[in-house]
Parts: structure tokens; C-alpha cells; sequence
């Protein structure tokens, strides 16, 4: 998959499949769609494109009327990798702006998708709007497509609708620490990649040494308080990597999200337990798949308790990856 972020140093796309979206999760509905686009190239002779928009359009164009911080599924590098396990040709990254999106419909057709993609076949949904004031809709595209010598073809309404109730349930999933559901509907567990920063070092004294990770985008969601089973890949940073992250090794373990009670934590910390590990990791970027959701957090009266508990923890994870490995 070659990846495309700079808009006016496009490569003349063949006999081009596009289809627009964010994609977020790039979930199992999702790859209904992908194949839909790839079925369309084969049959034209031609390329997969898939154009995307960064920053989320939401966070441009209501940056004020958003009650919450918008919680995304994938940081970009994430979606970027995902995206190249679906075998796509082409993944076009357009910079999302007030400017953009002040386009006309009829510029948005004309000025970014024919000029730039040069289109044999526009995938996209009947419900999809574009331009400005989201003037621009499907019946749009068709009344264009002799003029511009392109065809439209839909999406089904009843993917659309499997990638909106995925979407939403996924992310109502992992807040409500259902994580089976998030990663059956993903289709791939869960994960979010970090650095590993220094922490307070109460797990090393009660015999559990602990990982603090600060996630690297704040728009990341991040699965609700509570105790984890999980899988960690340490990795390094690299710039020649579209995700920014090259794993190097595989280790299993728990993970703790939470205030931390029982020492009167107020914050929320990302803590991980690797299991028969004793390296010195701070700094190094470390990425979690998140596989089973243990328990609530919980606040104990005395640290010993805590300690006992955190050997359950343990022992139940064990008994996890000893029956799913």
C-alpha cells in the first residue's frame, strides 16, 4: 500500500476505485466495504484508493459544540496499519480544513475528486454528504457522471448500517469494560501503543513491578477502569514504520486502569504488570492488546490486601492465555 499525504504531488491514479470515510477502527464492517473497492478495481483493471481526512472533520468543524473530547478507535498511525493488512493500493490522507470543507459540492467533485483521483468508480453510500453545509450528496455524484466520465456505485444500506452499530458498540464496549464484544466486532483485539514512563514504583514493593504508560494521543480511547488481562509487544520507534512503532518482542501480562484508590490516587494511570520480565524499559515504546477484563478496581483497606488480590489477578490471567494459547 503506498500512503499519500501531500494533495498536490498526487500520482496519476488507473482506472481508479475510490471511496471516502474516516474509518475509524477499520473494524469488520468496515472490510466489507474494502472489498466492495477492491472487487471494483480488479474488475476495471485498475487501483484501490481510499481517501481519509486528518484531523477527524468533527474536531474541525464543531471544535466548541463537542461536549466530550471525540474518543477515536485509531490514532492515524494505527487506522494506517490496519488499512495496509486490507491490501488496498492506494491510502490518500487529505489535511481536513475550514477551507476544505468550504468548498461548493460542485468544487468538492470537480476541484478534489475528478482533478485529483481521476475516478473510474466512486464507492460510496447513500447517505454520505460533502461540501459546504454538507450540500453535496449522492444523487449529486450520479447527476455528474457523464460529464466527469465516472460511475457511482453505493454502498448497501445494510453495511452502512453494520459499520454505524459496530462503530458504536465497540466504543460503548470498551467503556463499559465488555471487551470480547469490542474485539469480536473489531475483528482483531484491542490495542493502544504508549511510552513508558516513571512512575511512584508501589507495584515493585508489593512484589508486582509495573510499567506506567502515557498514551501517545489524547483523542485515543482508552478502556474503562479496571484490571486486564493483556499481551505486550515492546517495540522502537522508527520513521521508515507508516505505524511509527516495529515491535521486537511478545510478552503476556495484567494491566491495571484506574485512580489507584487504595493509596488515594485521583488520576487516572495505565499501569502494566509483564510477567517474568526484569528489564529496564522507561522510555521504550510499548504497545498492549488488550485480551480479557479481570475486574473492577476496587479499594482496600490495607496494602497486604491489595497484594493478595493482585496474586489472583495473576493467577487468573495465567489460567486466561493457558486456555486461549
Amino acid at each position: 500500500m503506498q500512503v499519500h499525504r501531500d494533495i498536490n504531488n498526487l500520482p496519476f491514479f488507473k482506472n481508479a476505485a475510490i471511496t471516502i470515510g474516516t474509518f475509524d477502527g477499520v473494524h469488520s464492517g468496515h472490510a466489507q466495504i474494502i472489498n466492495q473497492l477492491k472487487k471494483e478495481a480488479r474488475q476495471n483493471n485498475g487501483e484501490s484508493v481510499l481517501i481519509t481526512f486528518d484531523p477527524h472533520p468533527r474536531m474541525v468543524l464543531n471544535p466548541h459544540k463537542v461536549q466530550e473530547p471525540i474518543k477515536l478507535l485509531n490514532t492515524l498511525a494505527e487506522k494506517t496499519e490496519l488499512l495496509n493488512k486490507q491490501e488496498i493500493d492506494h491510502l490518500v490522507i487529505v489535511p481536513f480544513t475550514l477551507e476544505f470543507s468550504d468548498q461548493s459540492a460542485e468544487e468538492y467533485i470537480s476541484n478534489f475528486l475528478v482533478s485529483n483521483f481521476h475516478p473510474k468508480t466512486i464507492i460510496i453510500g447513500y447517505d454520505h454528504r460533502f461540501g459546504k453545509n454538507r450540500a453535496g450528496d449522492y444523487k449529486l455524484l450520479e447527476k455528474y457522471q457523464e460529464q466527469y466520465n465516472y460511475s457511482v456505485k453505493e454502498i448497501p444500506e445494510h453495511v452502512l448500517h453494520q459499520v454505524t452499530i459496530s462503530s458504536t458498540k465497540i466504543r460503548q464496549a470498551l467503556k463499559e469494560d465488555d471487551i470480547s464484544t469490542a474485539n469480536e466486532y473489531l475483528g482483531y483485539d484491542y490495542f493502544f501503543t504508549g511510552k513508558v514512563i516513571d512512575g511512584n514504583k508501589l507495584g515493585r514493593t508489593l512484589g508486582y513491578p509495573t510499567a506506567n504508560i502515557q498514551v501517545n494521543q489524547e483523542n485515543k480511547l482508552v478502556p474503562g477502569n479496571g484490571i486486564y488481562a493483556v499481551e505486550i509487544s515492546l517495540g522502537i520507534d522508527s520513521e521508515n514504520s507508516e505505524s511509527g512503532f516495529i515491535p521486537v518482542s511478545k510478552h503476556v501480562g495484567m494491566m491495571s486502569i484506574g485512580i489507584r484508590p487504595t493509596i488515594g490516587g485521583t488520576k487516572v494511570v495505565i499501569e502494566v504488570n509483564i510477567f517474568d520480565f526484569d528489564e529496564n524499559i522507561y522510555g521504550r515504546m510499548i504497545r498492549v492488546y488488550v485480551k480479557k477484563f479481570l475486574r473492577p478496581e476496587k479499594k482496600f483497606n490495607k496494602l497486604e490486601e491489595l497484594k493478595e488480590e493482585m496474586a489472583k489477578d495473576k493467577m487468573n490471567t495465567l489460567s486466561y492465555f493457558g486456555k486461549h494459547t
